[in-house]
């Protein structure tokens, strides 16, 4: 189960006593910040190969570094260790995150994909969610696949209890899934693309309501000591948005570029992403409150916790003006 955690609360006190400014004492300069980049969020490997920020930046002294999150617990961990000042997670793993006492803010949302389902072989018996009782189940905790299982596995009157857990990087989930060693895994694109397209996997649940935004999160400590680093970072990211959705072919390119995939898996999970809405608004709001409250609701946060008020606390909608800056 996912409660509030002692030790990620202590590790986020530590973290952010450590950057916390001396009283009367402006923030220190910033010479370099670190972004991440990862598979589920294809604007940032346009913004990446483009270089725009590092374009936007340079002139500054501002330097630019690059590192990939494999997953949004991955970035959860970059962004609590402070190796990364911005990182690309789910709405609902950043609110699990916000909850466990990660001091971040959703200031950007990169996608609302269909990102997530529940995938099994195609010759397996497995056909609903129901089936799935007593099977190995294959998922990464803290993101949204695992979330989206939690919520149906809830809507068929199960628990997580009810299934045998095995805890895997998503890339390692899938190759689980095709070798047989699992029954089923919460899927994510590309993986789980390219375990449909080229190893004939089956998604026997889909339901792309429950998959929650792509956010940019960042430490909060960070985005009120340097707010216009912030800006720059969403300027730089509306600028590759909105060249990926003028250019989906160069989208896609960048995509099987980055990722070794065939033409088709990189189709098949684009056509599955809606890059159409960035704001920090009330539609992610409710999208992300109504996961937080179904998770609530099945046991998987604690029955104290006021979600609505985490939530709240979660997004920050102030660099808005960042998102109509022309480039």
């Amino acid at each position: 189960m996912i409660t509030l955690s002692r030790r990620l609360l202590l590790a986020g006190s530590i973290a952010a006593a450590v950057s916390l400014p001396a009283p009367g004492r402006a923030a220190e300069p910033v010479s370099g910040i670190t972004l991440d980049w990862a598979y589920y969020n294809p604007v940032s490997l346009v913004l990446k190969e483009k270089g725009w920020l590092e374009e936007a930046l340079t002139p500054q002294g501002v330097s630019v570094t690059w590192v990939q999150s494999a997953g949004s617990n991955k970035a959860i961990e970059f962004l609590n260790s402070g190796s990364v000042q911005f990182g690309s997670t789910a709405g609902a793993a950043a609110l699990l995150a916000r909850i466990n006492g990660s001091p971040i803010k959703a200031v950007y949302s990169y996608s609302r994909p269909e990102w997530t389902a529940l995938v099994t072989n195609g010759d397996s018996p497995i056909q609903s969610v129901e089936e799935l009782k007593g099977k190995r189940v294959a998922v990464t905790r803290g993101t949204d696949p695992y979330i989206f299982l939690l919520r149906a596995l809830a809507d068929h009157g199960l628990t997580e209890q009810d299934i045998e857990v095995v805890l895997l990087q998503h890339a390692d989930g899938r190759n689980a899934l095709i070798g047989r060693q699992v029954d089923a895994w919460a899927g994510l694109d590309p993986m789980m693309a390219q375990a449909e397209l080229e190893q004939g996997a089956r998604l026997f649940c889909r339901k792309p309501e429950l998959n929650t935004y792509g956010v940019l999160n960042v430490n909060e400590q960070f985005a009120a000591d340097h707010p216009e680093i912030v800006e720059t970072v969403i300027r730089a990211y509306e600028r590759a948005r909105r060249y990926a959705l003028e250019h989906p072919e160069d989208l896609r390119a960048a995509l099987v570029q980055a990722a070794g995939l065939t033409e088709a898996v990189a189709a098949k999970q684009l056509e599955r992403t809606d890059l159409s809405g960035p704001a920090i608004d009330a539609p992610k709001r409710d999208t992300i409150l109504n996961a937080g409250l179904a998770l609530q609701l099945a046991g998987a946060i604690d029955a104290g916790v006021d979600v609505a008020a985490t939530v709240d606390a979660l997004l920050d909608a102030r660099f808005k003006t960042a998102l109509a800056a022309q480039p």
